[in-house]
């Protein structure tokens, strides 16, 4: 019985000392305060370029981040496979938005897509499309403000090359690529983009996922016309679903641009809107892949039973679990100890590239109702159990 409660398994791949320092990381960032002004340290250090790597590495870094370089992961990807638990490589530097950190984020990403064409073990590779152009002219496009320049047009023409060139690069490697959601303010040109991929790379299977924030109350209506494209014109789409990321400057870019919120009016609809999506997605399996990327205990259990429930074994390769490295190990390691097919996102790039990246999911365990509390509660448990099991 799947139970994620069992931190025997969940924490299996962890050492004592690797459950003691993560005890002491996730008790110093559930303080607010105290990740508000790292935030503040962190950003005017990068500015003096004042080296931060040996405070980092040994706490943050270690926790959630899985190397410098794709070879650098190497270790990390091993070792989750030892426990089921399959990689999906995330390119997380936070590059210089400059023709040259444009192409050098481009680059790595298609080397990433490569790796994962010759590794099994990595289940998907993924990109951020807003680091491949710049923000202002995306949200242009995307939001249909006013006439495009010559020059923009051909920086606007030279990103969709690089994202479709993506997507062929996985497609000629059959690995499955996720396109991550980002602001509202670019996501339908992301949605545009992702449509036109699928309708061309998804003819026999699920290669190109669309990433759909549920906490936006427009995702269900945008997902029925995606099934009802795909099955007019003959693909099979890939959805991602999140619950999203980006609530607060959503709404504060609404009050401020004067169009409609467009976020859930609060969690429960949000929860509501998201259970809708997996299952409607799980109802049309024939024609979709679903990749489920929560922290939320609930959810993951609904997804596992409803599988089981509609008769498709736990390991259909058209549904993967997914969490972020370092966090909620109690439900990717039951999970996949169950049987079911699952992932951890596994960030890689320079400490100092990697940086903001950290520091967000600092703020996320201070900010995500019980996230921190439910870590340190379970590695406290498993920590004494081991005293014990040891005494």
């Amino acid at each position: 019985m799947l139970d994620f409660n069992n931190l025997e398994i969940a924490f299996s791949s962890k050492t004592q000392s690797e459950l003691k320092n993560a005890y002491w990381l996730f008790n110093t960032i559930k303080y607010p305060g105290l990740v508000k002004m790292a935030k503040v340290a962190t950003n005017i250090a990068l500015k003096i370029h004042f080296p931060l790597a040996w405070a980092v590495k040994p706490t943050l870094y270690k926790q959630f981040v899985g190397g410098e370089t794709l070879e650098d992961c190497a270790g990390t990807i091993d070792h989750l496979k030892k426990f089921r638990v399959y990689s999906t490589l995330d390119f997380s530097a936070e590059g210089k938005k400059t023709p040259e950190g444009i192409q050098a984020t481009f680059d790595e990403t298609m080397r990433s897509v490569d790796y994962a064409g010759k590794n099994p073990d990595v289940a998907y590779a993924v990109f951020k499309p807003s680091t491949l152009t710049y923000d202002e002219l995306f949200s242009k496009v995307s939001e249909k403000r006013g006439e495009l320049t010559v020059e923009e047009i051909k920086e606007y023409r030279e990103f969709t090359e690089r994202f479709m060139s993506l997507c062929q690069r996985a497609y000629d490697n059959n690995v499955r690529i996720l396109v991550d959601a980002e602001d509202y303010c670019f996501q339908n040109a992301i949605d545009e983009l992702t449509d036109e991929a699928m309708r061309k790379f998804n003819k026999k299977r699920a290669i190109v996922f669309a990433t759909l924030q549920m906490y936006r109350h427009d995702r269900m209506p945008y997902l029925r016309r995606i099934l009802q494209d795909a099955e007019e014109k003959e693909y099979y789409p890939g959805i991602k679903f999140v619950r999203g990321a980006y609530m607060e400057e959503e709404r504060a870019r609404a009050a401020a641009y004067g169009y409609p919120d467009p976020i859930c009016k609060d969690k429960v609809a949000t929860d509501a809107n998201f259970d809708e999506g997996v299952a409607f997605v799980v109802t049309h399996l024939n024609r979709m892949e679903l990749f489920m990327g929560t922290h939320n205990e609930t959810s993951n259990y609904k997804l596992a039973k409803e599988l089981v429930e509609k008769g498709y074994a736990p390991g259909d390769k058209r549904v993967f679990f997914a969490q972020l490295l370092g966090m909620s190990d109690n439900i990717s390691f039951n999970l996949a100890n169950a049987g079911y097919n699952v992932t951890k996102y596994v960030p890689y790039a320079r400490v100092s590239d990697v940086l903001p990246y950290l520091i967000r999911r600092a703020e996320e365990n201070t900010s995500v109702a019980g996230q921190t509390g439910r870590e340190l509660r379970m590695l406290k448990t498993e920590i004494d159990r081991r005293k014990t099991v040891k005494n």
